[in-house]
């Protein structure tokens, strides 16, 4: 068959082929004698990589015997796309020593491999090599930098990049104040961002999503609403990117009026948006409207991914419903998903929460990939159901996988003594942390108050909370109230009571229990400072119960 050089050349310019048509290609080529030419090399290496047929790839960049920058770049690139950093380093290395010069493009790939395999130390040794090659004041070998930093946590790092660079340009900026998002700073966030515009430089719709990406609570929702006004003024509403922000900003900020006036803005909303408002929904405990939304995305004819059906299995947790549990879980398996880590960890933990412990074990068996998350919401969940033994097992499997074990895991084990009983085992495990560096927080001390207390170690309980630093969380207090309401324990009611009036004086739910058990010893004076209003305790929230059928 005859082929025109012409009509070669302008396949090889195509964006992508499909592996078929790729290996037609580079055979035309062998028979043209063009395959070891470094720039059809090139593009038949792209094109394989691009169908993740890296063995053929390979072998083209191998058998050519001149290789161009072009080419080093496509097989670094190649290998780092599939997360096979460790190939990618190699070529990289091989790179160095071949006597072709590295451009900026080969350093902004491998810098983003660092990044992606949150290899600090080895970033830092690409970025030496950057300025040893002279790159030190290139755009784009900084703007990778600038995120890669920003990506592992360090946007100070970041900073000083930024500012060694004299004038930076809009994707520069857009970097910086993306990587104060990300991290939640949203103060040096708008101070970068008025810096940019008092040099002229007009921002775009990734400046507003870097520094909407910030704002991520209530108490920025003022400075929310500030940057929604200067999206109107300067026309950036209608990107769709920078609406989907605003509508993942209102709803972290929990306040979803506002969300939803964004949301019905958009023409077409995409899956970050709809996400963004059901988890604001879940968030802020609505979970039957973060149902009924979910259910509609699916009515409209969207498609979940696993971060969202985790976020809908959480809401349906909440509800302790399993009918809507269920439903997702039949979706997940449809759509080939059920056996993504997030999702199955949700499945988990949501039938676990709604009394089918067994199902959630069955789903965690049938993982065929685990990670620390997975194992811990299963030891929390048969914690909860007083299964320490078998919690306790499933502990030793995290250390025989090799897998470190964090906060989240000890309180489930200590949740799981707590329910049983196991003084000794608590202590064990509350003392383990230390060997695994991890420094106890609050939810760790609470179930220790709890475990202690609960089994006549009221004394031994407060020990404990004597040797924490001020000030103490109400929480753990408020553990050591109800261990003493379990056992007619007055003797620490006025400690515990001043402590919680200082930490915590809002929180009038331990008012009413303080009350209760100051009644009880007959100390009518205090129980008479702690109940006003007409004979109610001061604040005290009216109770209601409530069923919902969510399965219409």
């Amino acid at each position: 068959m005859h082929i025109h050089f012409k009509s070669l050349l302008s396949q090889l310019t195509k964006p992508n082929h499909t592996l078929s048509a790729t290996r037609i290609l580079h055979a035309l080529l062998i028979k043209q004698r063009l395959s070891s030419d470094p720039f059809y090399a090139t593009k038949i290496v792209r094109f394989y990589a691009i169908n993740n047929d890296l063995i053929s790839a390979h072998i083209v960049f191998d058998t050519t015997p001149q290789r161009s920058i072009f080419l080093w770049n496509s097989i670094i690139r190649a290998y780092a796309q599939v997360h096979k950093f460790c190939d990618a380093f190699l070529l990289f290395k091989g790179l160095l020593t071949s006597g072709t010069q590295p451009d900026n493009y080969t350093f902004a790939c491998v810098a983003r491999a660092c990044a992606e395999r949150s290899d600090v130390e080895a970033l830092k040794v690409v970025h030496g090599q950057v300025v040893a090659f002279g790159f030190g004041l290139d755009f784009i070998c900084n703007s990778a930098l600038i995120s890669c930093y920003s990506k592992l946590g360090l946007v100070d790092v970041a900073s000083c990049v930024f500012c060694g660079i004299e004038e930076p340009d809009l994707v520069l900026w857009n970097a910086m104040i993306s990587g104060y998002g990300t991290f939640g700073d949203s103060a040096k966030g708008v101070e970068l961002f008025n810096a940019m515009q008092n040099m002229g430089i007009r921002p775009d719709g990734y400046t507003m999503v870097g520094l909407i990406m910030g704002l991520s609570d209530h108490s920025v929702l003022r400075v929310g609403k500030t940057v929604h006004g200067f999206c109107v003024k300067c026309g950036l509403i209608l990107n769709d990117h920078a609406c989907s922000a605003l509508v993942s900003m209102y709803s972290r900020c929990k306040s979803m009026e506002l969300a939803c006036k964004v949301f019905d803005s958009l023409v077409q909303p995409d899956l970050v948006s709809w996400s963004a408002l059901i988890a604001g929904f879940s968030l802020s405990g609505d979970h039957v409207r973060a149902l009924e939304f979910f259910r509609e995305l699916l009515m409209d004819g969207g498609k979940a991914d696993p971060v969202l059906l985790a976020s809908v299995l959480a809401a349906s947790a909440q509800l302790a419903i399993v009918g809507p549990g269920c439903e997702i879980h039949g979706y997940a398996i449809r759509h080939d998903c059920s056996m993504e880590v997030a999702v199955s960890s949700a499945l988990i933990d949501m039938y676990a929460k709604c009394g089918f412990l067994e199902m959630g074990i069955k789903v965690f068996k049938n993982m065929p990939k685990r990670n620390i998350i997975s194992y811990n919401t299963v030891i929390s969940s048969l914690g909860l159901y007083g299964c320490a033994r078998e919690a306790f097992q499933m502990f030793e499997e995290v250390l025989g996988e090799g897998l470190k074990p964090d906060g989240t895991t000890f309180i489930g084990l200590l949740c799981a003594c707590c329910h049983s009983g196991l003084v000794n085992e608590g202590w064990k495990y509350f003392r383990l942390m230390n060997e695994f560096g991890i420094q106890a927080k609050t939810e760790h001390h609470v179930h220790m108050v709890k475990l202690l207390g609960m089994n006549g170690k009221v004394e031994e309980a407060f020990d404990l909370i004597k040797s924490l630093p001020e000030p103490v969380n109400s929480s753990i207090w408020g553990a050591l109230l109800s261990c003493c309401d379990s056992h007619k324990n007055y003797d620490l009611l006025v400690v515990i009571a001043k402590h919680l009036s200082e930490t915590k004086p809002k929180d009038f739910g331990y008012s009413v229990l303080l009350s209760n058990l100051f009644a009880g010893d007959g100390r009518w004076d205090e129980v008479k400072r702690l109940r006003v209003d007409s004979g109610r305790v001061k604040g005290k929230t009216p109770g209601i119960s409530w069923i919902n059928d969510i399965n219409h």
